[in-house]
This record gives C-alpha cells, structure tokens and sequence, in this order.
C-alpha cells in the first residue's frame, strides 16, 4: 500500500550546465592543482588589451567517496592568473571579489558554480591580480567516478569603477576526481496469504509483489528462524509478480516466506505471513476437541495531512529548507511472526521556468536526493512488537527505510511514525517554488 504526498518548498540554488573538458592530468604541485591556458577580457571602461597566459589553480573537495545524495563542498583556489589591475590606480584589500565554475564529468555532467568572498591583498597600479579562493556545494546524483576541472572565472574589483575582468579557460584537465557510491537499494518485496490458517495438507495461495522479473523465487514454510519441509517454486512475471500454492503438511509451519536466491534474507526476500495449521488428528471415543480461531486482521497505514510545506531559503546562501512529514499510525492485526517495512520515495522538485544561470528554458529541479530525514517510531502501550526507526539520511528516489518491524515472535500492535525533513538548497538556486511527491510505501 502506498500514499503520496506533495512537498512544497520555497527555495534559492544554482543549476548545473556543460559537462568538464577530459585533459591531462594534474601539473606537478599540491594535489588538486593544474595549469591551463586562460584569455581574459578586462571590463571596456579599463581600455586594456586582452591578457593571456596560464593560469595556476587547484580543485579541492572535502569528501572524496560521497555517497548519492550527499552535498560536497569544492573550493576552487586561483593562485596564479594572467589577468591584471584593470583600474590606473593601486587597489588597496579586500576591493576584489570573484565567482568561478567548475565542470562535471565521468559519471555526474554539469557545473558548479563556486563564490570568493570580497578578500583580497593590495594591488599595485599594472600589477597581476593576486590570488583568490572560491568555493561552492553540489548534490550527488549518481554513483561512480565523478571528475572536477576548473572553468572559467571572474574577477571583479570595486575600487574607483565596478569592473569585472572575465577569464575563459582552454582545456582545463581533471583536477579532482570522486568516487561516489550508490545508496543501498530498499526491499520492496510484498507478500500475502489466501487464508491465514488450515488443516494439515492444505493448499494455501500465496501471492509476492516487487521481486526481479524473471526471478525464480522460493516459497517456504517456517517455524520460528527455521524452514520446515513445506517448500514449491514460483516464477516472478515480468512484473515482478509471483503466484503459487503451497501444500502446507508440515505441523511445525506457523509462517510462510518467498525468497530469491539459495536461502531466505531481508534483502532478497519477504515475509514471513503469519500461518497456523489446524491439527486435526482424531481423538479417542468420548472426547471433543474444542477449537477456537483468532483471525488475523490486516497491516494498514493512516497519514495526518496532505502536503508538507518547507522553510524559506534565502537566495545567494542556500542552506536546509526544514519540515515535518505528516505523522503516519501503522496498525498490525496480522498475528504471527510477520514483520513490516515502511519505505519512503522522493521524486525531484521541479521548480519555476526558465531560471538557469545560463538562461536555458525549462524548468530548474533540485534532486530528489537532496531531502532528508530523521525518522522517529513510538509503539503503543501493549503492543507486542518494538518498531525500529530507520536510519537518519537521504531519501531520495532510490528510497530509504522511515520505519520497520523486525519479523520475530511476538508480532503486532500500533505504531507512531514522524520525521523530519531537509531539502539541502545550492545557493543561487533561482527563487520560486520547488515541488515533489514524496511516497511511502508499507509492506
């Protein structure tokens, strides 16, 4: 079963754009630093000539083995440039301020667009404009090996006259290289039991959700941690679906599993159904054999609210956008030794048209793996059952656990779920309204 939920955020954060030029490696210096041909056009009002030669920079990161979804910190440091005081006058510190790309590659495209802050030392009439350190976040959306080369770059001085000297890079190389891994996958195999109990020999009907397509899969009786001799094979459809009966002979079997692979586990299987096989051996002449049946309820899921409205960012700073998901009561009446898994899907937030700094049309998006939660779980006073908050973390379209029930003895009760939530906003994200659909799923 699943709910959908719109999320709404009012947010700021910059776009990424063309993917980072392959070169050589890095020149010989500090890890991180290259050099590369630059051409900068000072600001029309200085009346200067272009000024080419190389420039010396280095491309840092503060993780290098992000995960998806994780934000990264690069600093993009400019220690020798070929541009030149654009003004006839010495620039006494802290006039000159910069903004930088630096460009994706490998596994992740786009830009990221990197900011110094206004810092600087004198500069003497004519002289080369001293070095600057920019910095700048960007969101993993992808695992693998994630490349960073310097693009071009600014240099604005506000001395006298605003003149901005803009420098474009040629074949810049690599200078950093990440290697992202991929968020760990949520199980959302499902399964379901015709009838929850009956007498020894019976054919039960048991029907699976959300297994490999073409999967051979195992459907399995078990008692405790255990399988019992009550065993058939099944074939998930191309959907994913699987439809079997299982003889159910086995007096021991109080549940039932399906499973991909050579043994049963959380990762590649579901279950266990709760099973109870009615004995119904005959009794010695004068004697009765009373019976009474508790029937199994259902695993059902309730959720306060429609919409989850996040905080303001300011633009130019980026930052958290915060939240609270609707407070979600998982009741279990399965009986049995059935656990639950509570699994939560964040699309990406799609925000106004036509916004991107490099002024293509439509309509910006901040990743989906930029929300995150720290999920809580209460279970009621009498409930058997102790719910497990997932882990605090990323959401993200892969999905991650909010909250679960381990499947041991005993089993059942009502639970109370709740979260909060993050959006991590790139700063210059243009302002508008960002929009997704986070789902939770219960199974």
């Amino acid at each position: 079963m699943a709910v959908g939920m719109a999320v709404l955020a009012a947010a700021t954060g910059g776009a990424l754009s063309a993917p980072a030029a392959e070169g050589a490696g890095p020149a010989a210096g500090p890890p991180g630093q290259v050099e590369f041909p630059t051409h900068c056009l000072p600001a029309q009002e200085a009346g200067l000539p272009p000024a080419d030669g190389p420039t010396t920079a280095r491309i840092t990161a503060d993780d290098p083995a992000p995960e998806v979804g994780d934000t990264v910190t690069v600093t993009y440091q400019v220690a020798r440039t070929p541009a030149v005081n654009p003004t006839g006058a010495a620039l006494p510190a802290d006039v000159l301020t910069s903004t930088g790309r630096i460009l994706l590659g490998g596994a992740q495209s786009g830009e990221v667009t990197v900011v110094g802050a206004k810092r600087s030392d004198p500069v003497q009439a004519g002289a080369g404009l001293p070095a600057v350190t920019m910095t700048g976040t960007f969101t993993v959306t992808a695992p693998g090996e994630i490349t960073l080369a310097p693009g071009g770059y600014t240099l604005h001085t506000s001395h006298l006259l605003d003149l901005d000297t803009t420098c474009a890079a040629t074949g810049a190389p690599v200078a950093e290289r990440l290697t992202a891994s991929p968020l760990p996958l949520a199980d959302l195999r499902s399964l379901a039991l015709g009838t929850a109990y009956g007498k020894p020999g019976a054919r039960v009907k048991v029907t699976g959700a959300g297994f490999a397509p073409g999967a051979a899969v195992t459907v399995a009786g078990r008692a405790g941690a255990a399988e019992t001799a009550d065993r058939v094979a099944a074939t998930a459809d191309e959907h994913g679906a699987v439809l079997a009966e299982l003889p159910v002979t086995d007096r021991a079997t109080t549940a039932v599993v399906a499973y991909e692979g050579a043994a049963w586990s959380a990762q590649r299987g579901s279950g266990p159904a709760a099973y109870t096989v009615v004995d119904a051996a005959p009794l010695p002449q004068g004697t009765q054999k009373v019976t009474a049946v508790v029937e199994p309820g259902a695993l059902s899921m309730t959720q306060a609210g429609e919409a989850i409205v996040l905080g303001a960012v300011p633009y130019g700073e980026g930052g958290a956008a915060p939240g609270r998901i609707g407070t979600v009561t998982v009741r279990d009446t399965r009986g049995g030794p059935a656990g639950w898994s509570l699994i939560g899907k964040v699309t990406d937030f799609t925000g106004p048209d036509g916004g991107s700094p490099g002024g293509s049309r439509g309509r910006v998006r901040i990743p989906g793996a930029s929300l995150s939660w720290t999920p809580s779980c209460t279970a009621a006073a009498g409930s058997p059952s102790r719910c497990v908050p997932g882990s605090a973390g990323v959401v993200g379209p892969e999905g991650a656990v909010l909250a679960s029930v381990p499947g041991t003895e005993p089993a059942g009760g009502t639970f109370t779920i709740d979260a909060t939530v993050a959006l991590t906003v790139p700063p210059y994200t243009p302002p508008g309204a960002y929009r997704a659909v986070l789902t939770l799923t219960l199974s």
